[in-house]
């Protein structure tokens, strides 16, 4: 009788301690009815709407870009050496700007010393760059000599 007493005791303990504790508004709730409050007032003064993402994205400070920067692709760990559309790469290797700024290789193709060539099929590159076929032979589907 007595364990049913206790038992008892921790049970209307805890069911007012979850009644207390739902009355009062979370962190969360109550930062964002404030947050809510600062927008209508926001959307007043200016007659449109705001939200937290695009007030953080709008304080961060600029990203460091290698247009305005170029010693930035110069470091160590650097996707390469040149800078194209803001962005650090090698054009000696980056299919997407062999050679020069925004030149691509067709499908197939992959970049060697900056120019597009079809390791499938060339002599100079077969298989991967700079992997020349001996005299007399030829490069098909990627290998000196197949067949």
């Amino acid at each position: 009788m007595k364990g049913f007493k206790v038992f008892l005791m921790l049970a209307m303990l805890i069911a007012s301690a979850i009644t207390t504790l739902s009355a009062i508004p979370d962190e969360e709730e109550s930062f964002f009815s404030e947050e809510n409050n600062a927008m209508d007032e926001t959307k007043n003064q200016l007659g449109k709407s705001t939200s937290l993402r695009s007030r953080f994205l709008a304080s961060r400070p600029p990203a460091i870009t290698c247009d305005k920067y170029p010693k930035l692709c110069q470091v160590s760990g650097s996707a390469g050496p040149d800078c194209c559309n803001k962005k650090c790469v090698d054009r000696n290797t980056d299919t997407a700007n062999c050679g020069k700024c925004g030149r691509i290789c067709n499908y197939a193709e992959i970049c060697c010393e900056g120019k597009c060539v079809n390791p499938n099929s060339d002599n100079e590159n077969c298989g991967s760059c700079n992997n020349t076929c001996k005299k007399g032979t030829s490069c098909a589907f990627g290998m000196c000599s197949y067949a």
